[in-house]
């Protein structure tokens, strides 16, 4: 499993219709994408849930790297979004832990990132069974739709991002609305520890 996340910030009295807009149009696309577990169009807005910021951020879950650079090398998909928001910088990290939550069947409205250092000599072994603990207690929480960890060893940073039916998620980081979730391979996604 890969990770991989890109954010627009937008300006303060931006129009986040637009964004609702743009992702009622093309959402679609990603709905039966080859090698695709998991995309989630997130947004954040100003003032809402937190907010400093206006914010459009897809995350994504990859099955495979090959469905992963036809997204972001192929014709259309990602060069789409290029065109309308300017090239940003692509995050990806390496899976850890993936788990299905206790609402799994149920559409998420609440999206949750958290992101935090690997600390300079930390234990790797323990600090990423710690890591995949807290995705299994994620996904075990009431309105969890899924849960998932994973990390970026360039940067030694861990992110915990996890999907909830509803808007009292019971996970720390930034919080993003849910406007649309394309899954086609969900269910290829691997359970559990990732080593």
């Amino acid at each position: 499993m890969h990770a991989m996340q890109y954010e627009f910030t937008l300006p303060a009295d931006y129009d986040m219709g637009i964004i609702r807009t743009r992702v009622a149009r093309v959402a679609h696309l990603l709905d039966d994408w080859d090698g695709l577990g998991v995309k989630t169009y997130l947004l954040r807005e100003r003032g809402v849930h937190g907010s400093p910021v206006n914010q459009y951020a897809p995350f994504y879950l990859w099955n495979t790297v090959e469905g992963m650079n036809s997204f972001l090398w192929g014709e259309g998909a990602f060069q789409r979004t290029v065109g309308d928001f300017g090239r940003p910088g692509v995050r990806q990290w390496t899976g850890l832990a993936f788990e299905e939550g206790a609402a799994g069947g149920s559409a998420p409205v609440i999206a949750v990132r958290g992101r935090r250092p690997v600390p300079e000599g930390a234990q790797f072994a323990s600090f990423m069974a710690d890591a995949v603990g807290e995705t299994e207690r994620l996904a075990a929480e009431d309105g969890a739709v899924l849960a998932a960890a994973a990390v970026d060893t360039r940067a030694w940073e861990l992110v915990q991002f996890s999907l909830w039916a509803h808007d009292a998620p019971k996970a720390e980081g930034d919080v993003f609305q849910v406007l649309h979730l394309s899954a086609p391979g969900r269910d290829r996604l691997p359970r559990g520890r990732q080593w």
